[in-house]
């Protein structure tokens, strides 16, 4: 397995970084209320990434198989729970107008991961790709595979949160930020659309 951690690193590189629903949620986060407030969401986030694809790798993909409508379901739902995220972002204010908005919360990472379908669908693929069931002391492949593939979305989620926040520092005045709160709203409207169709 170890001669393939730089393959399956490769792998996920193109995956983690390219702007999805959860890049675009932490740096819409990260530019609206700071690097620092993403954190909480950012563990929710990636605490949840863990169970999830731990659990895929032991076999929770079966159930999706078996109950394709499941699939479908979570798909929907995660497209209008970030529809309902840029929606919100889009009648925000000023980033100094803190007390009409909230920083995402933990649970807010944790439902994001939950209902993002692209997730399932890269973990899926990973396992695929990744894991010898064949070889015995495949249950410690899952647990590296699934370490791997949660660091590496954490890596990039930070990034794309600090992004984010640098951004920000240029939007300050009630007009820009207006055009920052419009930006971001609209690239997570895009994704949900696109979470929608896929």
């Amino acid at each position: 397995m170890l001669q393939t951690i730089p393959a399956l690193i490769l792998f996920l590189l193109p995956l983690a970084y390219s702007p999805g629903p959860g890049n675009m949620f932490f740096a819409a986060n990260g530019a609206r209320f700071g690097f620092r407030s993403t954190v909480p969401a950012n563990a929710g986030y990636h605490i949840a990434t863990w169970a999830v694809t731990a659990a895929i790798g032991l076999g929770f993909i079966v159930a999706l198989d078996e109950y394709p409508t499941l699939f479908v379901a979570l798909k929907l739902a995660g497209s209008l729970y970030v529809l309902w995220i840029a929606w919100k972002m889009f009648k925000s204010g000023t980033l100094q107008q803190q007390e009409t908005a909230r920083p995402a919360s933990f649970w807010d990472g944790v439902v994001l991961l939950l209902l993002n379908p692209k997730a399932y669908v890269i973990i899926a693929l990973m396992f695929t790709q990744f894991l010898d069931q064949s070889k015995s002391g495949w249950l410690s492949e899952v647990i590296l595979i699934t370490t791997i593939f949660t660091l590496n979305n954490l890596v990039a989620f930070s990034l794309w949160a600090l992004a984010g926040d640098r951004i920000a520092d240029y939007f300050r005045a009630p007009s820009s930020a207006r055009i920052l709160n419009i930006t971001f709203s609209t690239a997570l409207a895009i994704v949900a659309v696109w979470m929608a169709l896929q």
